[in-house]
């Protein structure tokens, strides 16, 4: 089933996306760069009030991108892709940028009032752009299983593995521990989550960003070596790499794809949730979310690993283990609580993101029956949340190939029906970039 949904032709559909929206929006994630961290900052003084706001929405949107995949997803594709794959998740990246920015923007477009707050994402504008309910439905099913369900393991079983390997904690403990603080946090609705996200996000990627550098300066002089292997080895001029620049390519596109979320969708149902005054604006802001996943948080994990070697040692598929083993060259016996701690966290604040996308999920299918915020859809949620905490306990159980394996059913799925409604509805978001462009 990985080999399906994860097949050339979804590959070369979202890189073929991202491609036509760069420039159909003539490079968008370049030239509006400096207005996107202003926007990040900024107050919309003339926004409504009734959702989070832009800043939060940016946070809840890049807890849901920064999760393991920026600590083991990043480590495995160097083990199997070689060094090469940190180059093509970069140019993901920078396509991906594009994408996010579409996605957002029709989500902004086409959001619809809930009893708290806004609501919408894919399903919404794939019902009122394209005029496909049935289709708006499905993607909403497909979303609640996919990221509430079946990726809810991924983020569990990553964190359950650093918590055996650096304290020896049995991995059901760490599932119920997840369980307990998710249900904490998600009782008190969006805006909680929202503002959890928003301490706990900024604060866990500075602070790993911050271990990568004192790391790396630690072996600088690797520095321009391990630069100039991730180039040589993305087109095979590596003599030891020079085989695997098939493996770079896939690995590091695969890992990309899944840890920025760009045209999945995830990003775009967190958008809808803002109260900003214009539409593009939350297009911006979640397009600088990309860069801060792949090009910083993600480049930080790579750096550690291939400035210290550590990738050259077999750790037995436990993939986790070369980043836990980079920060020991440099903190003898601290590197295993580091990294078991920073993919809790991570780990954490995904779930509360996958969770609040499936609760819109569950609010848009019944919104479309008028019974919005109604006691049904309250008894959903709960019967919802059943699922979702069994699915975390599963995960922490799990084989991590298995897991993964998951994860990429998961993603897959959703992104098919996403990524051609972006392609269709793209006009939509290219005239709110107009009229943007027209007020700066």
């Amino acid at each position: 089933m990985n080999a399906v949904v994860w097949s050339p032709a979804l590959i070369v559909l979202l890189i073929g996306a991202g491609l036509y929206f760069s420039l159909r929006t003539r490079f968008v994630q370049v030239r509006k760069l400096p207005l996107m961290v202003r926007l990040l900052f900024s107050k919309n003084k003339n926004a409504d009030g009734k959702g989070v706001s832009s800043f939060e929405a940016f946070c809840l949107a890049l807890s849901g991108r920064v999760g393991t995949g920026n600590i083991v997803g990043v480590a495995t594709a160097i083990a199997i892709g070689g060094p090469g794959a940190v180059f093509w998740m970069w140019v993901i990246a920078f396509i991906g940028a594009s994408t996010a920015f579409i996605e957002s923007t029709l989500a902004q477009l086409y959001k619809f009032p809930h009893a708290n707050g806004w609501r919408g994402g894919p399903y919404s504008y794939i019902e009122r752009g394209l005029g496909q309910r049935w289709l708006g439905i499905l993607f909403a099913i497909l979303t609640i299983i996919g990221y509430g369900v079946l990726l809810a393991a991924v983020q569990t079983n990553g964190t359950a593995g650093a918590f055996e390997n650096a304290f020896g904690i049995p991995p059901l403990w760490s599932g119920a521990g997840v369980v307990l603080l998710l249900i904490l946090v998600t009782i008190g609705g969006l805006r909680r989550i929202a503002k959890v996200a928003s301490i706990i996000t900024p604060f866990m990627a500075i602070a790993y960003v911050l271990m990568a550098i004192i790391v790396i300066c630690a072996h600088i002089d690797t520095v321009p070596g391990a630069l100039a292997l991730i180039f040589r080895s993305a087109f095979g001029a590596d003599p030891v790499f020079g085989g695997m620049v098939g493996s770079a390519i896939a690995m590091g596109v695969k890992r990309g794809l899944f840890s920025n979320e760009a045209g999945q969708g995830g990003g775009a149902i967190v958008s809808a949730s803002a109260s900003v005054d214009q539409s593009a604006k939350q297009g911006l802001v979640q397009a600088f979310s990309v860069y801060i996943d792949t090009l910083l948080v993600c480049t930080a994990t790579a750096l550690m690993i291939l400035c210290t070697g550590t990738y050259t040692t077999d750790m037995g598929g436990n993939y986790v283990a070369y980043t836990q083993t980079a920060i020991d060259t440099v903190f003898s016996g601290f590197g295993s609580g580091f990294v078991a701690i920073a993919l809790a966290f991570f780990a954490f604040t995904t779930l509360m993101a996958y969770y609040f996308y499936a609760e819109s999920s569950l609010s848009y299918l019944f919104e479309t029956r008028g019974h919005n915020g109604t006691k049904g859809e309250r008894f959903a949620l709960w019967i919802y949340r059943g699922f979702l905490f069994a699915a975390i306990l599963g995960g922490a159980c799990t084989q991590a190939a298995t897991a993964w394996t998951i994860g990429d059913i998961g993603v897959g799925i959703t992104t098919w029906i996403n990524v051609i409604a972006l392609l269709i509805l793209c006009p939509q978001a290219l005239k709110a970039l107009k009229g943007l462009e027209k007020t700066k």
